[in-house]
């Protein structure tokens, strides 16, 4: 499946074998034989080779009140056997609501269908709603997103109360601002727990195209285990980790050109922003990067929202990533509690496989 700037080889874990349905040990080397991870080129798999090409989902339907899929994300290892498992990814996310809905996992009604989904490395309840007239969920439709030409079904992805999945807190040291390693940062936790630095501080403008923006990663890298430290997501003994949090830097709107050659103008959006996915440039910004983003922004104390403070929207945050805008519509309560993050994505279906598995042949024999 395509969901949104991303490939997810979704699996039902109903249909893998033995032992292989949770996290560690077999899983993770079905996956990484499937996709050829040892390779960096994944030639002898079914991976892309980057980070938004090695990704994948393990379902099944939900015995848990009024959610109707639990999915499992994996990242899997690029040169590396490793699999993390660490975040959740929005854009295999809005690729499983469409793929529950074609195969049964979910029901549609209506001219509308809205599947509710629980990622299981988080804990966080997400809602694909997709349009099914006459009750039909389609193969093809005329949506795009920022960073690919191409067109799918339209799928609203919201996530619900997306604060504090992974450390409690939407800030989890309590402060919307701190210096980490003498570099201005803001530490959030929403969607997926991000450290977010002030882009001039490293020497950058966030505006940058992905092979400019190359020369920040390994500063961003070193922030990440810092921030990993700081936030309690992991401790000195553990392995470093390249999923979580997320990392990248914001700055205040300027004029800029997109990876597909187009102009965007300062005045078009609210906030820019670079991220590194894994051991690279994001060339757009992951789903759950733009939550933690938007949450900042309407997060008083912030840096995202000390960036964005003369946005004309109070409900809608705009992003200038590297691929163009991308809108995060935000519902909040009465305290200003963030409810309600949806983004607009595109999905399609591929196809439909039976995958040879090494390890598994190997097994048999």
């Amino acid at each position: 499946m395509r969901g949104g700037t991303s490939k997810c080889w979704i699996f039902d874990a109903r249909d893998l074998p033995p032992g292989a349905d949770r996290p560690g040990g077999r899983l993770d080397e079905v996956l990484a034989s499937a996709f050829g991870a040892r390779d960096p080129r994944q030639i002898d798999g079914v991976g892309g080779a980057t980070s938004t090409t090695s990704k994948a989902a393990i379902v099944h339907p939900s015995i848990e009140d009024g959610v109707d899929v639990d999915y499992l994300f994996a990242q899997v290892g690029i040169g590396t056997p490793g699999v993390e498992w660490g975040s959740n990814c929005g854009n295999c996310a809005t690729a499983v609501g469409l793929y529950a809905l074609l195969n049964g996992l979910a029901v549609p009604t209506g001219p509308r269908s809205t599947v509710v989904l629980r990622n299981r490395n988080t804990g966080v309840r997400l809602s694909a709603t997709v349009p099914t007239p006459g009750g039909t969920v389609p193969e093809l439709g005329t949506a795009t997103v920022p960073g690919s030409l191409a067109i799918g079904v339209p799928v609203g992805l919201g996530f619900r109360n997306p604060a504090g999945a992974s450390t409690g807190a939407l800030l989890p040291t309590g402060a919307g601002t701190e210096l980490l390693g003498g570099v201005p940062v803001t530490l959030v936790d929403a969607g997926a727990p991000a450290v977010l630095a002030d882009a001039a501080a490293l020497g950058a403008t966030a505006l940058e195209n992905p092979e400019e923006f190359a020369a920040h990663v390994p500063a961003l890298a070193a922030l990440r285990r810092a921030a990993a430290l700081r936030m309690g997501l992991a401790t000195e003994a553990d392995p470093v980790s390249h999923a979580v949090p997320k990392a990248g830097v914001v700055a205040a709107p300027g004029d800029y050109i997109t990876t597909l050659g187009e102009t965007v103008r300062m005045a078009d959006y609210d906030v820019a922003v670079r991220m590194v996915s894994m051991h690279a440039p994001h060339p757009v910004i992951g789903l759950t990067s733009a939550v933690a983003v938007a949450s900042a922004v309407l997060t008083p104390g912030t840096i995202p929202a000390k960036l964005a403070g003369n946005r004309p929207s109070a409900t809608v945050v705009r992003l200038g990533t590297p691929a163009g805008v991308v809108a995060a519509e935000a519902e909040t309560d009465a305290s200003g509690t963030v409810r309600l993050v949806t983004l607009h994505r595109a999905a399609r279906r591929i196809a439909t496989a039976h995958l040879l598995v090494p390890a598994l042949l190997q097994e048999s024999v």
